[in-house]
């Protein structure tokens, strides 16, 4: 089992920033590629992020790319997501995902590979 606990959402202004945090426990978080999701009211879960185990792999949704950036910490059992020029379409319940693969440099954008998941984060954008 890994737990993974999100942390760092709030309320902020079109053009703010916010730093999202998911400290893992349990297993060895060097098992794990990692990926943010999010899920705004009324709509499904979808894909915002993901780093590799190496991470030095990462890919984004065409929604954030170029405003998120996702990294992760292995000496610490980390990853962040740093979202930067906000919009209030970023606004949803974020999510930390990880998902368990042999591969050290492999990514994945489906929600049905990751195993474990966090509480979630509001993240909250007023325009």
């Amino acid at each position: 089992q890994v737990q993974l606990v999100e942390s760092g959402g709030g309320l902020v202004q079109a053009g703010g920033s916010l730093r999202l945090s998911c400290a893992a426990s349990g297993r060895t978080f060097s098992n794990y590629a990692m990926g943010w999701f999010r899920q705004a009211p009324g709509k499904e879960r979808e894909f915002v992020a993901a780093i590799a185990i190496s991470g030095d792999s990462t890919y984004y949704s065409n929604s954030v790319k170029g405003r998120f950036t996702i990294s992760r910490d292995n000496a610490k059992n980390t990853v962040n997501l740093q979202m930067n020029s906000l919009k209030p379409e970023d606004t949803a319940l974020y999510y930390c995902a990880a998902r368990p693969t042999p591969s050290y440099y492999s990514n994945s954008y489906s929600s049905r590979e990751y195993d474990y998941w966090g509480q979630g984060t509001q993240v909250t954008v007023s325009s």
